[in-house]
C-alpha cells in the first residue's frame, strides 16, 4: 500500500508542476508577443506587397534593390540623417574618414528630394569649379536625380579619375539652372589650412576626420616655431565645416580646455547618457581664441563652438550655424554593409540643444554677398530646421518656431573676407571690444560690435 501511495501521490504532483509549466510557458509567450503583434501584422502586409511587386511588375525587379530600397525609405521617414551603407558606400565612407576618397570633395544632404551642397570642401574639383553651399543639384549629367536616395545619388557623383560630370544646380538669386562641368579627382583631404597672419596664428578646419586633431597641433606647433616669438592670439575658423567624427571633435575642443565638459550625448534611455571633459593641456598656452562660424557650419564644428562658448574660452563671430544637433552610429551589418542611425543628442557644456536652432555667436557680422548672389526677395535661412523630417528641437517642443542656418558665403579673398577681417582687427586691438551681453541664443541678445551697427549690417563701422 505505502508503495502504491507513493507512486499515486507522485504522479499528481508531476502532472501538477507540468501543468503549472504549461501555464506560465503560454502566459510568458502571451506576453512577449503580444505588444509585437501590430508589427508582425504591419511585416506580413510588406510581404504581400513584395510578392505582389516581383510576380506582377512590368519586368522582373532585381530582389536585393527591392530590400534595399525599403530598407532606405524605411529611414529616410526617419530623420535625414540616418540611412543604410550598402557594402561599398561602407567601405567608401571609411576611406572618407580616413581622409581619401575618390570623387568631387562636396559634403551634400537631402532636402526635398534634391541634393542640397552643405559646403564644398576646400581645394577639391567642386570648390574650384564654384559649387556653393546651399546649392541645389537637381541632373547629374543631364538625369534627373528626383526619387534617387542620398546615398545612391552621392555613388552617382564619385567614379574613377579624370572622368568628367556634369551637375545642374539651382543657386539662390539665380533665376536659371547652371550647369557646371567637373573632373573627378582623388580627393585627399587636408583636414586643417593654418598660416601666419602677423602674430596671429589663424587655423581653417575644413572636416573633422581621423587626421584633423593630430593635424592641427601639427600645423600650430610649427608655426609657434616659425614665430619665433610669443604668439598674440589665434582664430580658429569653423565656416563651411559640414562635421565628420565626434570623438575628433572632442580632441580639437580638448586642445583649448585644461578642465571641464565638452559635450554631453543624450539617447532615448538615461543609461545611454554620455558626458566628456577636457583634460589638462591647452596648446594656446592660454592665449586668446576668436571662432569664426556661418550657416554651413555643422555637428562637430557646432559641438567645438559651443564648447568653447559656453565656457569662455573663445569668442564665437559670424552667423548662426546650421543646427544640426544629432549623432549618428555606425553600426555594421556583417557582410551587409552598415545602418548609419541616428541614436543621440548632443547638448553643449551648459545643456544647451542646438537642434534645429544652432549656435548664435557672440558677435553677429554678415558676410555681404556679391550682387549676382544676392536674392530677388527674402528667403528663410536654410539649415537643419528647413529639412524634413528633421528631429524637433528645444523650440518645437515649446511651440516656438524653428529655424536655424545662415548664409554660408565665404569670399576667396581674405581682404574681402569681412568675417575674418573683423577677427583679425578685433585681435590686433584696433577696434573696441564688442558690448559684453548675457549668453542667449536668440539674435536679439547677441552681442554687436560696438557702434551703432546692429545684426544683419554687412560691415559694421569699426572694419572700414
Amino acid at each position: 500500500m505505502r508503495k502504491t501511495d507513493y507512486a499515486f501521490w507522485a504522479f499528481v504532483a508531476m502532472a501538477g508542476m507540468a501543468g503549472l509549466t504549461t501555464v506560465l510557458n503560454v502566459t510568458r509567450t502571451y506576453s512577449a508577443t503580444s505588444p509585437n503583434a501590430e508589427i508582425y501584422k504591419q511585416l506580413d502586409l510588406f510581404g504581400d506587397v513584395l510578392e505582389r511587386v516581383r510576380s506582377d511588375y512590368v519586368e522582373k525587379p532585381d530582389d536585393a534593390a527591392l530590400i534595399e530600397s525599403a530598407i532606405n525609405g524605411m529611414l529616410a521617414g526617419l530623420d535625414p540623417h540616418s540611412a543604410y551603407l550598402n557594402p561599398k558606400n561602407y567601405r567608401d565612407m571609411q576611406v572618407q574618414t580616413r581622409g581619401e576618397f575618390g570623387g568631387l570633395g562636396i559634403e551634400v544632404t537631402m532636402e526635398n528630394g534634391i541634393v542640397k551642397v552643405v559646403s564644398p570642401i576646400d581645394d577639391t574639383p567642386a570648390a574650384k569649379a564654384g559649387l556653393q553651399a546651399n546649392d541645389l543639384i537637381t541632373q547629374l549629367d543631364g538625369d534627373s536625380i528626383v526619387g534617387l536616395t542620398l546615398e545612391q545619388a552621392v555613388e552617382k557623383m564619385r567614379g574613377p579619375v579624370n572622368t568628367p560630370i556634369t551637375l545642374t544646380i539651382v543657386r539662390k538669386g539665380i533665376d536659371d539652372p547652371l550647369d557646371v562641368k567637373i573632373v573627378r579627382d582623388t580627393i585627399r583631404i587636408n583636414a586643417v589650412k593654418a598660416r601666419l597672419e602677423g602674430e596671429i596664428i589663424y587655423a581653417k578646419i575644413s572636416t573633422f576626420n581621423e587626421q584633423t586633431h593630430a593635424n592641427l597641433v601639427k600645423q600650430i606647433d610649427a608655426l609657434k616655431k616659425k614665430l619665433a616669438k610669443p604668439v598674440k592670439g589665434y582664430i580658429i575658423d569653423l565656416r563651411n565645416n559640414p562635421g565628420g567624427l565626434l570623438d575628433q571633435a572632442i580632441n580639437v575642443s580638448d586642445d583649448f580646455l585644461d578642465q571641464g565638459a565638452i559635450v554631453l550625448t543624450k539617447g532615448r534611455n538615461l543609461e545611454e547618457t554620455q558626458r566628456s571633459n577636457a583634460r589638462p593641456g591647452d596648446i594656446t598656452e592660454g592665449k586668446r581664441v576668436l571662432v569664426l562660424i556661418n550657416g554651413g557650419s555643422a555637428s562637430a564644428s557646432e559641438i567645438v563652438a559651443g564648447a568653447l562658448q559656453d565656457h569662455k574660452r573663445a569668442l564665437v563671430i559670424g552667423t548662426r550655424s546650421f543646427g544640426k544637433g544629432s549623432v549618428q552610429t555606425i553600426i555594421p551589418l556583417n557582410q551587409n554593409g552598415a545602418l548609419r542611425l541616428t541614436t543621440a543628442r548632443y547638448y553643449t557644456p551648459s545643456g544647451r540643444s542646438i537642434q534645429a536652432k544652432g549656435i548664435m555667436p557672440d558677435v553677429v557680422i554678415e558676410q555681404e554677398l556679391p550682387d549676382d548672389l544676392k536674392p530677388k526677395r527674402p528667403e528663410r535661412p536654410r539649415g537643419e530646421a528647413s529639412l524634413r523630417g528633421h528631429l524637433k528641437g528645444e523650440d518645437a517642443k515649446k511651440k516656438e518656431k524653428e529655424e536655424s542656418g545662415s548664409s554660408a558665403y565665404v569670399p576667396k579673398e581674405p581682404e574681402k573676407d569681412t568675417q575674418l577681417q573683423y577677427a583679425l582687427k578685433l585681435m590686433r586691438g584696433e577696434i573696441p571690444e564688442p558690448t559684453p551681453a548675457p549668453r542667449d541664443d536668440t539674435p536679439e541678445k547677441a552681442q554687436t560690435p560696438a557702434g551703432d551697427t546692429k545684426p544683419g549690417d554687412p560691415t559694421p563701422p569699426a572694419t572700414k
